[in-house]
């Protein structure tokens, strides 16, 4: 029953972590860019990003954690070191770097760039790259999911 329940809170915590990223690049950035003036972009992402941020941490926290609690549960160490299991490199790689841009980046660095860039007259630059980043990480998420869903039922076989 823990391995059922497990499964659960990860694939729930995938879901909301990938479509909360899926929402922000494909609807919120595209939707900021069509109504708001280029200069005001970044505060206007901003302003939503406060809301989402604590979601996306709290999501990415859990897949991590029950990722982890699945590895060891089915004691499946042995396939990070298997090519037939790329997908779970994928899935610790792609974990890892969201991880490190929330809990690290963000606060020490990203923030304070954006508080600095939101009294600049380039922000709408930063805005610019920060869509192509999302992006990137959309299309490395999607990739990696259908690489997980595949593989755990034998597709990579």
């Amino acid at each position: 029953m823990d391995l059922v329940v497990a499964r659960i809170v990860h694939v729930l915590s995938i879901v909301m972590w990938i479509g909360g990223v899926g929402f922000v690049t494909t609807v919120l950035f595209p939707s900021i860019r069509r109504s708001t003036a280029p200069d005001e972009r970044l505060a206007a992402f901003v302003r939503f990003e406060r809301t989402f941020s604590g979601q996306a941490r709290v999501s990415v926290a859990r897949a991590g954690v029950s990722g982890l609690y699945l590895t060891w549960r089915l004691d499946a160490w042995s396939r990070f070191a298997s090519a037939r299991f790329w997908w779970m490199d994928a899935m610790g790689a792609l974990w890892t770097a969201f991880a490190l841009v929330l809990f690290v980046l963000e606060p020490l660095v990203v923030h304070p760039r954006l508080r600095s860039a939101l009294n600049s007259v380039n922000s709408g630059q930063l805005f610019g790259r920060m869509e192509r980043f999302h992006r990137i990480m959309l299309l490395l998420s999607l990739l990696t999911v259908l690489g997980a869903v595949g593989g755990s039922h034998g597709l990579w076989d």
